[in-house]
């Protein structure tokens, strides 16, 4: 079974396009109704009706609006009959189109049908959003939103602010590898095999039936040498010793990819398509795969950070699945995934290439400085999501991107096609690395 939040909005859509969202609380049904494209601001909504209304849980929304009555207009009245929250953008329109983006539902709708709705300001827009942002470079506004979300008070250095929990000395030792472009198996055996933890996963990583290694595995050195190599080895560590010191939160969107396999698939799919890129302008494979495990290890640090207010974003994701998500976090706590997760990873010493590619993975304008890793998580990203295994607005690539890349969709979709053959190892793999032990 697949899980994914995230709906596209209908490439026709006109200005009349209204988006309806199913709010709930203890005293029933609530239908917001909104402009197609804006945001579902859920505090103005608690504060105008003073009720703690909710959005429906993703799959009992797709089951509600799926109802046969609703295909017809006496069923659609009657879902107007529900209490009505309308933003005042509606009003203007003499005629609008009604749509649900989870289910498809879609219906016309006038003026009159809200004669009995309650106002209320319910959207914002992406342009609202970006007005209110805090200016400067990432870590000041990461700083920005930790004096205002928090009770910390930034010391000189943001990092010792933070008190993030420390790295163990494996994991230290694993980056020091990972930056040393003369380190290799030698290096590498040594460190996984003082490491009781580490020398355990590898051993289940090269049993993975993902890798499909011929014979049985021995030992560390097996293991290390014959299956799995230097980069996978390296890798896996970095993205199971991190993950291990901030959680997979518990209360993430309900109906989300688990945490892990949108990692594993991300890198699996990163690194086959960079190995379709031209050698001219190809990042290192094994690099690609790093970024792809790590490129969401942002939303462990906001959770960790701001767990007073994950939930909230939790909800603020379920009511707009058509919303980029860096967004709707700019929205809620002032900073992305992508710019606290970049900066922790810079901050320890992750290779350059990795933590610029995950700060700039949703920007495909993005020229600086290793725009062809930033390029080809994006790519991976949006792939993904079209099969259920990301989260986040269902979107087309931009074509640019392919051009950069030296790509064409038929390219990519051969790439994703042949890995979603392995998708039962993957999922095998990704719960390996959901259970390893700490670090």
């Amino acid at each position: 079974m697949k899980l994914a939040l995230g709906v596209r909005i209908p490439e026709d859509h006109a200005d009349n396009m209204l988006r309806m969202v199913l709010l709930h609380d203890s005293d029933g049904k609530v239908l917001a109704i909104m402009p197609a494209r804006s945001l579902l601001n859920l505090t103005v909504v608690w504060k105008q009706t003073h009720r703690q209304l909710q959005p429906v849980r993703h799959e009992d929304v797709c089951r509600f609006f799926s109802q046969e009555a609703l295909q017809r207009p006496s069923g659609q009245k009657k879902l107007l009959s529900l209490p009505l929250l309308v933003d005042p953008q509606c009003l203007r329109y003499d005629s609008s189109t009604l749509i649900e983006l989870c289910s498809g539902l879609s219906f016309p709708a006038v003026r009159a049908d809200f004669a009995g709705a309650v106002p209320c300001q319910l959207s914002v827009t992406t342009d609202e959003i970006e007005a209110e942002q805090p200016r400067g470079d990432d870590e000041v506004v990461i700083s920005k939103a930790v004096e205002r979300f928090t009770a910390l008070r930034i010391k000189q250095r943001l990092e010792d602010t933070l008190d993030l929990p420390s790295l163990s000395p494996t994991v230290q030792q694993i980056i020091m590898l990972r930056s040393d472009p003369d380190a290799g198996v030698a290096d590498l055996v040594p460190v996984v095999k003082v490491d009781p933890s580490l020398s355990a996963q590898v051993m289940s990583w090269s049993a993975s039936p993902y890798y499909a290694a011929p014979g049985d595995v021995s030992s560390i050195d097996d293991a290390v040498i014959r299956v799995l190599g230097f980069d996978l080895v390296v890798n896996m560590a970095l993205g199971t010793g991190m993950g291990k010191v901030l959680r997979v939160p518990k209360d993430g969107p309900r109906g989300g990819t688990p945490f892990w396999l949108q990692s594993v698939y991300s890198a699996c799919l990163a690194e086959k398509l960079c190995r379709q890129i031209t050698t001219d302008i190809r990042p290192v494979p094994g690099m690609a795969y790093l970024a792809g495990l790590l490129h969401n290890f942002g939303y462990l640090v906001l959770a960790h950070l701001f767990a007073p207010q994950f939930s909230l974003l939790v909800r603020y994701i379920e009511a707009n699945p058509h919303f980029p998500l860096n967004q709707v976090e700019q929205q809620v706590l002032n900073v992305t995934r992508e710019q606290i997760g970049g900066w922790l990873l810079s901050s320890w010493a992750l290779p350059e290439s990795v933590c610029t590619a995950i700060r700039h993975q949703n920007q495909p304008g993005y020229t600086g400085e290793h725009s062809v890793m930033a390029m080809i998580l994006y790519l991976t990203n949006r792939l993904l999501r079209q099969e259920g295994l990301s989260d986040g607005p269902l979107e087309a690539p931009e074509p640019a991107v392919y051009e950069a890349l030296g790509l064409t969709p038929e390219i990519a979709q051969v790439a994703l096609d042949k890995l979603l053959i392995e998708d039962e190892a993957i999922r095998s793999l990704s719960t390996m690395l959901e259970q390893a032990p700490a670090a």
